[in-house]
């Protein structure tokens, strides 16, 4: 074997550990675990974890030894990295072949000649993720656990902060419903999968402040998450959002300080709390660091280690926000800790990387939560997902996710996940293993997530089903035959598992999703069909017999509801909607499950209609009250046509991939997932009056039924501009433009040419949909013009759904 092969391999070995298909495995189904460390602050519940994971899949526990198992007994032996002295000499041999290990790191070695296992940590932490990669690793089943018996892995993480948030609270939709037990098991789940920080919310945030729900106050779960958190020795961070009336007048101060103080004396860990400068409560620079200095001496008073972390998370930022929000993070102040980059923030995280010291440190907050209006929306989603599935239905997008966290991870120090509840599980323990390796392969963490936490008999199969049911959200529903495919997956699955497989809350998620998604894609291509053969009878309406024509395409547009498809499949959606419920508190619908509008009752949308009834309803009412038949005629050509540019003329609608390529693409998605330098696709019409709406509607404006296209439109975002190019223009003629202006941010914009033409100057958008303006000549004298489009500072962003350009 040539030197390069070798070294070629024993990279491999190191670095991902002997693939799990080797056929030689290390039976420890009659093992002991031994170790010589004494210190329960070392060892704290790492112990107890590997007894009861392993008892749990295979029923057997293994006694722990004070005395070294005899020779030809097999034994899990743990120990610090700083004991490996004091080991026999062919483990010391094994483990010296290693790499080093750094910070929280372990080294996990299989010696089948010694019928043993080692399993040694850099430190604490580095024990119990030692212990969590072998269970990962462990084919667990009853009566027998067995490992690769060519297992050499040393490995440690690459970031300090590996963690999620997982807030108590009414907003979330599952959360809310947790015991303290089934916090421990996934704070338990997610250190397996080497997390070391947790964050949790106070009593108070932008919500309500109890829910049906939850099984004790928020005041005292938060203390039992601290103090698991502490006994597993995980970091304990705190999100905490200034919601008082003032932060300068001393009464409204002491208010604020007092109820911290209740808080922060109560929790047995605290080591950060993260504040957002807005969304929810938005406070200038200036008063808002005056403020944390005094609340960091409240907090250092009880947790004297712990920091104060700051993001510039602000709807609506200015220049000057930035300048003074900058200059107090580069004073360094003691209490600070550094600085938080999230949803809702304008600049770039590497544009923040310039701008603060190399010595401020930078943490993500990642949203692995949502799927649009979100920081990392999924990228160009069918529209009939968007209003079916909604924006926190279960999501696992591993490949997404993995692209996300390498496009940015070198600007930070690691990660705490925004999380909303348990449908982004997947996506946190994707996120936590890239932290610890962003070169490791998605496949292996779902793998190793598959074999643990479903069964090592469906490994392979229930790995390769998520990664199916992420390829499901790409591309157009309509087209995405694999959908049906993928079905049939999950099902052939459903059929060989036995019982407790098939009532595991994380197979009924896959399964629920597989289920929903083929409903989905189905009842569109009914619907598609429903609505054509409607247009069909419209099409053929002849003088004096438009009444009767209208009433016709009425009732086959009616018949998508009144005569419904694959009940079947709508019913197993419910079902595995109750058993969710009862297992994990999962909240699907608002009715049944007390869930809250737009947060994860994606089960409440499923039969959201998917072509453009609303509207053609809604226009069929108009047209029948027009009394006379010449009229009604006209309005029904109206309807069939709405899109028509005229000869000559140019129609696009920009939520159509179709004319996208008329938008232009600054950078890959890979490059800038978040979209802050390049357009994304947005979703809703937007409301006069309303900043939010949960669910996307076919209703807008002032409240009237619209046209399906109106919900999805190109954007970007803050004062990033928005350019749209045509080509193949007839340089003599005379265009006009008329322009659909749709979308919930309603921002002021200005329209001009990329010769510097005006089309139109700052308008204030979203009180009326359509604009029409002449197109300026000079503007296509080469028959090509770029249009362009930019916000006021501090508004949201640019939108346009729909552009008509018409040959006069």
């Amino acid at each position: 074997m040539s030197k390069f092969i070798h070294s070629l391999l024993l990279f491999v070995v190191i670095k991902f550990g002997v693939p799990h298909v080797h056929s030689q495995t290390l039976d420890l189904s009659k093992a002991q675990i031994y170790t010589t460390i004494s210190d329960q602050n070392i060892l704290l519940r790492s112990i107890e974890v590997l007894q009861n994971e392993a008892e749990k899949r295979s029923g057997i526990k293994w006694p722990v030894t004070k005395k070294l198992p005899k020779s030809g007994q097999s034994v899990i032996r743990i120990a610090l990295e700083n004991e490996v002295t004091k080991l026999p000499p062919a483990y010391q041999t094994a483990l010296n072949r290693l790499p080093e290990l750094k910070s929280e790191g372990f080294k996990l070695v299989a010696l089948p000649s010694e019928k043993a296992i080692l399993i040694v940590g850099k430190d604490t932490r580095g024990i119990l993720y030692g212990i969590g990669r072998f269970l990962r690793n462990a084919d667990m089943r009853n009566g027998s656990v067995q490992i690769p018996d060519q297992l050499a892995l040393s490995t440690s993480p690459r970031y300090p902060v590996r963690g999620h948030q997982l807030g108590y609270r009414p907003k979330t939709n599952a959360y809310d419903a947790f015991t303290v037990a089934m916090f421990d098991q996934y704070i338990r789940d997610l250190a397996m999968f080497g997390a070391n920080s947790i964050e949790i919310m106070p009593p108070r945030t932008d919500d309500d402040f109890t829910s049906p729900h939850m099984k004790l106050p928020a005041s005292k779960m938060i203390v039992e998450q601290s103090r698991i958190c502490k006994e597993y020795g995980l970091d304990v961070w705190m999100w905490y959002p200034n919601l008082g009336k003032n932060y300068t007048h001393p009464d409204s101060i002491q208010k604020e300080l007092k109820e911290r103080e209740e808080i922060f004396s109560t929790l047995p860990k605290l080591n950060a709390v993260f504040v957002p400068a807005g969304d929810p409560g938005d406070l200038e620079p200036d008063v808002l660091f005056a403020w944390l200095a005094k609340e960091a001496v409240l907090l250092q008073k009880y947790h004297p280690h712990a920091k104060i972390w700051v993001s510039p998370q602000v709807f609506r930022p200015t220049q000057k926000w930035f300048d003074a929000f900058f200059s107090h993070v580069n004073k360094e102040y003691s209490w600070f800790g550094g600085v938080v980059f999230g949803p809702w923030i304008k600049l770039p995280v590497q544009k923040i990387r310039e701008i603060v010291k190399p010595s401020i440190p930078i943490r993500h907050y990642p949203d692995i939560t949502h799927n649009y209006s979100s920081q990392y929306p999924v990228p160009h989603w069918d529209l009939a997902y968007a209003l079916t599935s909604g924006r926190e239905s279960i999501n696992p997008r591993p490949h997404d996710e993995k692209a996300i966290h390498n496009a940015f991870d070198q600007y930070g120090i690691g990660s705490i996940s925004y999380s909303e509840g348990t449908n982004d599980d997947v996506n946190k323990f994707v996120w936590s293993d890239q932290d610890w390796d962003p070169e490791r392969p998605v496949i292996e963490t779902l793998r190793e997530y598959s074999r643990l936490f479903i069964s090592p008999d469906f490994t392979e199969s229930f790995a390769q089903g998520i990664i199916a049911l992420e390829n499901n959200w790409k591309g157009e529903l309509l087209t995405n035959e694999s959908i049906d495919r993928t079905l049939v997956q999950w099902q052939q699955i459903e059929k060989q598992a036995p019982l407790k497989v098939q009532q595991t809350a994380r197979f009924q998620m896959g399964l629920i999703r597989a289920y929903f998604d083929a409903y989905t894609r189905q009842r569109l291509i009914y619907e598609t069909n429903i609505e054509q053969q409607a247009k069909g009878i419209l099409e053929n309406t002849k003088s004096g017999n438009s009444a009767e024509s209208l009433k016709q395409a009425r009732a086959i547009l009616e018949s998508a509801w009144k005569k419904p498809i694959l009940p079947d499949y709508q019913a197993k959606c419910q079902a595995l909607a109750d058993s969710l419920f009862k297992s994990i508190g999962a909240q699907l619908t608002i009715k049944k499950h007390g869930a809250m509008s737009g947060r994860g009752n994606f089960i409440d949308l499923i039969n959201m209609p998917l072509n453009d009834a609303p509207w053609l309803l809604d226009q069929f009412n108009q047209a029948e009250k027009i009394t006379d038949e010449s009229g009604r005629l006209k309005k029904i050509q109206e309807i069939l046509h709405r899109t028509d540019p005229g000869p000559g003329g140019f129609y696009d609608h920009f939520g159509d991939p179709d004319s996208w390529h008329r938008v232009v693409q600054t950078l890959p998605w890979k490059e800038d997932p978040g979209s802050l330098q390049s357009p994304r696709i947005g979703f809703g019409v937007g409301l006069v009056g309303e900043e939010w709406v949960d669910e996307i509607q076919a209703t807008g404006f002032k409240g009237q039924v619209t046209p399906r296209v109106w919900m999805k439109q190109a954007k970007t975002l803050y004062d990033e501009p928005l350019k749209i190019h045509y080509d193949e223009l007839d340089p003599k003629a005379d265009y006009r433009i008329r322009i659909a202006y749709t979308g919930r941010f309603r921002s002021r914009m200005k329209m001009t040419t990329d010769d510097g033409q005006v089309i139109h100057d700052f308008i204030k958008t979203g009180d009326t949909p359509i604009y029409e303006f002449d197109l300026p000549k000079a503007a296509i004298a080469d028959g090509q013009v770029t249009f362009i489009w930019t916000c006021g500072e501090g508004e949201r962003g640019s939108q346009v759904t729909e552009i008509w350009l018409v040959r006069k």
